[in-house]
This record gives structure tokens, C-alpha cells and sequence, in this order.
């Protein structure tokens, strides 16, 4: 249409009628999963204690695209299509040559991007006629998505948060409590595996290892429960493409082929799969050559500074054994802010596109991510969550860079949710008293 848009939001008729799965695309398969007792290639029946057999088929799968549910189509359309924005006043302040847009999830019911698979996971449990659900939460935009997803298909929700952020986060946990969830922080004394980590690390302000092994572990004992994950596993990634599958249409009404650079912030890897995947495929069938970041924490740089190799995607062993790039399931993150990426791993899929060098990778610290946020805020008038500043710090990077050398580059930032709930971090980060890590 035209470059003098600001904004793009496509009808509810244009909300994507099925998943993009990369698998189908990828030149050379991921490495698969290892039970963690025999070592050999996972086989579906070794997930059904945790997973219903629809999300089992979704995470092995190999088909291409993967038809959305109506019951979740329809709930999508509380949210989605998310917009997709020019940033023309940060290019102001800035003083750029590159032309910045964002693709802003925080306007799903409980802000982030993570409803996106919450509610495909909630429905699919639901048609299995499982009772309830057990999650962990880092900042507690997951914990808060699968709240409101269990209780729009019926379900109990217990979820185990991240000490460190159920404690510096309350209102996180309030929403939690207030769409029908109980939540506790974790390690907590309520499980087995709970007071064991406390044991094994006093004082500890906690980590999504830890909070992951309590939810498995309630999960794993009980016929009627199953077991939600976030982030991290190939369906997750799969129901997060509705983002890049919208980003694609938008970005084209702006009369932009493909970003040059697209920044994404990367803890286990939902968002970034999310955005970035379906921009794989278009490098991979020659329609584009975006640069695709992923920025990660200082606090827990596992693309940049970890080992790629087995590992488990729980503190206490209780998970299959993972592919990814890992700094020790017994790692725990300095208690930043960004709680949804103090993790350990980074998702297989994710993992074995870097490992390939398909995508990049960047680790940011805390202060410039604040400092981005926060210049954001001030031009574009949204605070964007503290997970997202990591995107945004690079992507202005990149912006820097490109008036530097003269250059006139796209640059698409996935910003994954709203701060709203963080204003205690900028409240921190304001006043002078936020440190690096």
C-alpha cells in the first residue's frame, strides 16, 4: 500500500489458518530427544504421562503446516492479528538511516506472546479429558497466559514461579490467582523435588530448571494432570508461528519485501521461534536473506557462551534429554529482571538453527536492555516487558550501525509483550539502583 502507514492490522479473516512447521524444511534434521534412562531416541509413548496425543503428534511431526483448531481460532481472535508497527519516532530519536518496525504481542488477554500456545496446549488437553494442568513460570507471563487458557477450557492450573520473580513480581502471580490458578513459588515446600533443591541449593533464588522438575514431578503422580511447557519444545515453537505468519502480509502492505535484520529476545526460544521461523523458510526458499538475531541475557547466555550438546531441560533430570545449547541444567541465572530468559537451554529447534549458522546470536546485559526500553517507551508510548528490551537494545545496535556506515536497512523487532507488570525493574533501573547481572 504505502510506506506513510504507521500502523497495520490485518482482519480477524486473516488470522492464520494453520501453524508453520520447519522441520518439513529444514537441510538437515534436528537431532532427536534421548529418554533420560536408556539414551535412545525418545518415542511418542515415553511423552503421553506429561502430553495429550495431539501435542505429542505436533511435537514430532514433520508435515509442514498444521491446521489450527476452530475452538482455538476463535479464541485467537481476542488478540490476533497482533499489529505491526513503524517505529518512526524511535527512528527520530535515534537519528537513523534504517527503517525500524516492531510486530507487539502485548495486546493478548494477559500481555505477552505466550497465549499463543497456551491456549492451543489448554484445548488439547481439555479434548483428552485431562483434569488439570501443572506449568512453570519464570516472570509469569506463561504462568498467567496458561491461567486464563485453563480456565477458558474448564481446567485446574497449578503453577510453580520462579522464586526470585514471585517475590519481585507480585502482581505477576495476582493475575495468575485472579483467572482461577494457584500459584507457588518455587522451590517450594509442597513437593519432593522442591525441598530436595533447597537441600542441594539454600537460599536460592530459584531458576526455571528447578520450577520446571516440581511441575513435572505433581504432573507425573497424578492419572488426571498433565504437564504444560512454555517454551522449549517443537509444538511450542510450532503454535508461536502465528506471529511471523502475520509479520510476513503486514510488513508487505508497507511495501517491504523482508527485513534486512530481524531482533528477537531468546530465553527458551518460544518468541523468538515464533517471529523467526516462518522468515527461515522464506531465506530458505530464496524469497529473502534476513539476518536474524537472537538476543539473549548476559545472566544466561546459552546461544553465546554454552556448550551445544545433550542435556536436560530440568534442574533434578526428570526431562528427556535435549540437544540444545546448554550451560549446565544445574546453572542458575543471576536474578535479573528479564525472568523469562533465565534459562539454562534454548530450545532444540533453535539450538540446531544457530548450530548450523542459520540464524545469529547476541547477549546483551541488563542495563542497555533497560536503557533501550526505556527510550522505546518514550518515543513509541508503550513499555515494552523486560525480555523484550533485549530485542530492542539490539535491533538500535543495528540501527547505529546502519546510520554509521550510510546504510538504509529494514530492521524488524519482535516485541513479545508489555512491561506494565515490570514498572518496579524501570522503577529500579530510573532511580540508578539496577545492576548489570
Amino acid at each position: 500500500m504505502s510506506n506513510d502507514l504507521t500502523h497495520v492490522v490485518l482482519p480477524e479473516s486473516e488470522i492464520p489458518t494453520h501453524w508453520y512447521n520447519i522441520v518439513a524444511d529444514l537441510p538437515t534434521p534436528p537431532p532427536p530427544p534421548l529418554h533420560p534412562g536408556t539414551k535412545e531416541p525418545l518415542q511418542a509413548a515415553d511423552l503421553a504421562p506429561l502430553f495429550p496425543m495431539a501435542l505429542i503428534e505436533q511435537e514430532v511431526s514433520t508435515e509442514r503446516w498444521i491446521e489450527i483448531p476452530t475452538p482455538v481460532r476463535d479464541l485467537y481472535r481476542l488478540w490476533r492479528p497482533s499489529p505491526l508497527a513503524r517505529a518512526k519516532r524511535l527512528e527520530q530519536a535515534l537519528g537513523t538511516t534504517a527503517r525500524i518496525y516492531y510486530k507487539y504481542e502485548g495486546a493478548s488477554p494477559v500481555g505477552s506472546h505466550k497465549t499463543n500456545s497456551a491456549v492451543a496446549q489448554a484445548y488439547a488437553n481439555a479434548q483428552a479429558g485431562v483434569r488439570k494442568l501443572t506449568t512453570e513460570t519464570g516472570a509469569g507471563q506463561w504462568g498467567s497466559a496458561l491461567a486464563f487458557a485453563s480456565e477458558a477450557f474448564g481446567l485446574e492450573c497449578e503453577i510453580y514461579q520462579v522464586k526470585s520473580t514471585y517475590d519481585s513480581k507480585p502482581y505477576r502471580h495476582v493475575l495468575m490467582e485472579t483467572f482461577g490458578a494457584t500459584v507457588y513459588p518455587s522451590p517450594s515446600d509442597r513437593t519432593e523435588v522442591g525441598r530436595a533443591l533447597q537441600e542441594r541449593f539454600p537460599d536460592t533464588p530459584g531458576s526455571l530448571g528447578m520450577a520446571i522438575s516440581e511441575a513435572v514431578s505433581v504432573a507425573a503422580q497424578a492419572d488426571d494432570t498433565n504437564y504444560s511447557l512454555g517454551s522449549v519444545l517443537n509444538h511450542v515453537l510450532l503454535h508461536q508461528t502465528v506471529i511471523g505468519l502475520e509479520a510476513i502480509k503486514q510488513l508487505a502492505l508497507f511495501d517491504e519485501k523482508a527485513p534486512d535484520h530481524l531482533f528477537a529476545c531468546a530465553g527458551g526460544g518460544s518468541n523468538l521461534g515464533g517471529i523467526a521461523l516462518p522468515y527461515v523458510r522464506e531465506n530458505l526458499e530464496g524469497r529473502a536473506s534476513t539476518h536474524i538475531v537472537a538476543c539473549e541475557p548476559k545472566a544466561a547466555p546459552s546461544l553465546t557462551e554454552g556448550e551445544y550438546r545433550y542435556d536436560f531441560g530440568d534442574t533434578s533430570g526428570m526431562t528427556p534429554l535435549l540437544k540444545m545449547y546448554s550451560l549446565g541444567n544445574d546453572f542458575v541465572p543471576d536474578p535479573v529482571h528479564a525472568g523469562g530468559l533465565r534459562y539454562h537451554g534454548m530450545a532444540p529447534l533453535i539450538s540446531h538453527l544457530y548450530h548450523e549458522k542459520m540464524i545469529d546470536a547476541v547477549a546483551i546485559g541488563q542495563l542497555e536492555s533497560f536503557e533501550a526500553g526505556v527510550l522505546f517507551s518514550r518515543a513509541e508510548g508503550i513499555v515494552p516487558a523486560s525480555e523484550s528490551n533485549h530485542a530492542i537494545a539490539g535491533a538500535i545496535r543495528e540501527a547505529r550501525k546502519a546510520t554509521a556506515e550510510g546504510t538504509s536497512p529494514v530492521i524488524l523487532i519482535g516485541v513479545s509483550g508489555s512491561g506494565q507488570l515490570d514498572l518496579p525493574a524501570y522503577q529500579e533501573f530510573l532511580a540508578g539502583r539496577m545492576a548489570d547481572s
